[in-house]
């Protein structure tokens, strides 16, 4: 037992650490580079729209951080392992993976259609996995460890009305989670998921603005929306020190959305 005048606590400084972030051309994807730079951490910011990550690339530079912005197609396996070869190449080997990049095509089941239904599964399912895989494996080779953080929903255990398909991804998400966490705790690799609820973006901005938005809100036990702001604590406790005893973990942080 240690002595209380050498207790000390954990940091979340990430200086020296690399990190990479899908889907970081908006939304939580954004707002998770800023935070990891902000922290230290070197970060390879990707997505499609790559003008969107030029302005990302300065706003963090601008903070005297450092971004690497980089095209990334996360349902292309050769544009994942190219993404990370050159992550690695420009910033040094990766220390944490953001696994963002996500989509929804909202539609009742009776209206699903077979290519909605790929979509999904190919952007939200196959490649988080293979992202996963990619950074796994650099992690593995390296034998120093990492964190993978996973973005989930509260829909991975909630039923959110007209959500069915973008449910059964996040679902499969979260035991992915789970089982690369077993998987690779041995390697040191801590896979955590975070579920949140709903976070106001500019995806969803508009719908919350409606009246059936706006009684949604009011179904919640403390009646408002989220803001990007609120993921900031967890996404440091899984990318930091503090995270070091978590492994195989889902986050549920949505204010009680889902209670």
């Amino acid at each position: 037992m240690a002595d209380a005048t050498e207790i000390r606590l954990p940091s979340y400084d990430l200086t020296g650490k690399v990190a990479l972030v899908t889907g970081a051309t908006s939304g939580l994807g954004r707002r998770f580079s800023l935070i990891l730079a902000k922290a230290g951490a070197r970060v390879a910011i990707t997505g499609r729209r790559v003008e969107r990550l030029e302005t990302l690339k300065a706003e963090i530079e601008a903070m005297g951080g450092t971004a690497f912005p980089i095209a990334l197609d996360v349902t292309d396996t050769k544009s994942i392992k190219d993404c990370v070869d050159a992550t690695e190449k420009a910033l040094g080997p990766l220390d944490i993976l953001v696994n963002n990049a996500g989509m929804n095509v909202q539609a009742l089941p009776a209206d699903v259609t077979p290519e909605g239904f790929d979509t999904m599964f190919d952007t939200n399912v196959r490649g988080a996995f293979f992202m996963a895989q990619a950074v796994g494996r650099s992690m593995i080779a390296r034998g120093q460890g990492g964190r993978i953080i996973n973005i989930a929903s509260i829909g991975a255990h909630s039923v959110l009305p007209g959500l069915t398909i973008y449910c059964m991804t996040k679902a499969a998400v979260a035991m992915m989670t789970r089982s690369l966490g077993k998987e690779w705790a041995r390697h040191q690799i801590n896979v955590n998921a975070m579920c949140p609820g709903f976070i106001e973006t500019e995806l969803n901005s508009e719908w919350f603005s409606t009246e059936g938005g706006q009684k949604q809100i009011k179904s919640w036990p403390r009646r408002r929306l989220g803001v990007e702001e609120d993921l900031d604590g967890t996404l440091l406790l899984l990318a930091s020190d503090h995270g070091r005893f978590i492994t195989g973990a889902l986050f549920t942080v949505d204010d009680g959305q889902s209670l």
